[in-house]
């Protein structure tokens, strides 16, 4: 990677197809990167995209901004045009003309690290100006384009519920569930919806690692009553990732504050986490009881209806049409979560406009080729019958045999359940792998541990941990 120093963006910004390259490529870093991250630093960059993708140019306002992006991202970036575009194209890295408004945080952030023991996040660039109640809500993610399944039919009902009648059942709201499933789609939905029936509401979406650079700017500020203002005076608190607030003793501290101040007032909080309250680690135990004191609710992967629904609707949003056996090709590839479903329908649109043709299942299985090769190469019923025998301390040789006891036979069920989850595998294959089971076995296996996937909380984290094993 080459760098280049210029007076200024210029006014040229490349053809419309590298236009469209550049912004695929943004969108999908919007859905990898936490929010803070994604505006601080990616945002704010311009892209220049010459006419034959010879080269993308991303212009930067800073040495220090320049140094960053291409210690932290560049090679991210890179890799992910490569994928778009169907092979590689050189990046360079640009200074633009400085203006007066332009502004490091390099003394402020070393100041940070040498008096705060907890990890500082740069500041979004508006920082100083920004309204100390602008409530950070995403305008299009509400509950009508939150596609219903399943997998998320409890949370969404609680959420609208809390939408409707803020301060009072299930307070706190606390959403849990693996990256990208949803999560944060359905706290701004809370939020869009209150502010539609009470305008005048204070509302404020924030990741946790917002909060906790809060924290620590009014350390070193010494304003902590303006941070007390803005956090306790709100009526709806919705707040991303609380995961993060492990082993940050002092924001720990804070945000007990908070909460408690907000519940006296009767205002809402909800919360999302990768795991359930009592799974949290390095956070105080008064933390956890609160968290778990008001309703706890999951977030499945999608199931393959809402997989094809998810894929059909974010298409038509996109302008594009996908056709129903494509879609379903692509959900029966890509099962783990909405993020990388998303992120596998740029990568077929971006494909088919690049090279003019229509989207079909051989352009997905073009524009998806790495994924699937991935994919194939690393789930099998073979792989899920070691992992789950390992998981649970039986031998794999017991997941063909005819032992029924539960403490075989449970294990088993789990296995064939995934098998049907991540494999493109039959019933009656799987069954034949299972020891040359009938596949109703099978079938009846898959919807009980579907079922109690639902209700028991535990079983449901031991899935989540083996999905993830089986997954790299």
């Amino acid at each position: 990677m080459q760098e280049e120093t210029a007076n200024g963006i210029p006014p040229s910004h490349g053809s419309e197809a590298g236009q469209a390259l550049w912004q695929a490529c943004t969108e999908q870093l919007a859905q990898d990167l936490p929010a803070q991250q994604f505006s601080t630093w990616i945002k704010p960059l311009a892209a220049q995209v010459a006419s034959d993708f010879s080269k993308v140019t991303l212009y930067v306002p800073n040495r220090f901004t320049l140094d960053w992006i291409r210690a932290q991202y560049a090679g991210r970036i890179a890799a992910l045009l490569e994928a778009l575009y169907g092979q590689p194209i050189p990046l360079e890295l640009a200074l633009a003309q400085r203006t007066t408004t332009t502004r490091t945080y390099v003394q402020p952030m070393a100041q940070a690290a040498a008096n705060n023991p907890e990890p500082v996040a740069a500041p979004a660039a508006d920082d100083g100006a920004r309204d100390p109640l602008r409530n950070r809500l995403n305008p299009a993610l509400t509950f009508d384009t939150l596609v219903e399944g399943t997998a998320n039919r409890m949370a969404r009902a609680a959420a609208m519920h809390v939408a409707g009648t803020p301060g009072h059942l299930y307070n706190p709201l606390f959403i849990y569930g693996g990256v990208g499933l949803g999560k944060t789609h359905l706290v701004h939905a809370v939020g869009n919806k209150l502010l539609q029936d009470r305008p005048d509401a204070k509302v404020l979406y924030i990741h946790a690692e917002q909060f906790v650079s809060d924290v620590v700017k009014a350390y070193q500020r010494k304003t902590f009553d303006e941070f007390k203002q803005r956090y306790h005076s709100l009526d709806l608190l919705l707040i991303d990732d609380v995961q993060f607030f492990a082993n940050k003793d002092r924001t720990q501290e804070e945000f007990f504050n908070a909460f408690e101040a907000l519940l006296a007032k009767k205002s809402h909080i909800v919360m999302t986490s990768d795991t359930y309250p009592k799974g949290l680690t390095d956070i105080h135990e008064r933390l956890v009881s609160r968290f778990d004191s008001g309703l706890t609710v999951a977030i499945e992967p999608p199931e393959l209806e809402m997989r094809v629904a998810i894929l059909i609707n974010k298409a038509r949003a996109e302008s594009a049409e996908m056709p129903e056996e494509v879609a379903f090709f692509v959900a029966k590839n890509v099962r783990s979560n909405v993020r990388e479903l998303e992120g596998a329908l740029r990568k077929i649109l971006a494909y088919s406009r690049f090279n003019q043709k229509e989207i079909s299942i051989q352009l997905a299985r073009e524009a998806l080729r790495d994924l699937l090769s991935i994919q194939n190469r690393q789930i099998s019923v073979e792989n899920i019958q070691k992992t789950v025998a390992d998981y649970y301390k039986i031998k794999v040789a017991d997941m063909y045999s005819k032992k029924r006891p539960a403490s075989i036979a449970r294990p088993r069920q789990i296995a064939m359940y995934l098998a049907k989850e991540l494999t493109q595998k039959s019933l009656p294959e799987i069954g034949e792998l299972f020891g040359g089971r009938d596949h109703t076995t099978v079938l009846h296996a898959v919807r009980k541990i579907a079922g109690e996937r639902q209700q028991l909380t535990e079983l449901n984290q031991q899935l989540h941990v083996l999905e993830q094993t089986l997954k790299g």
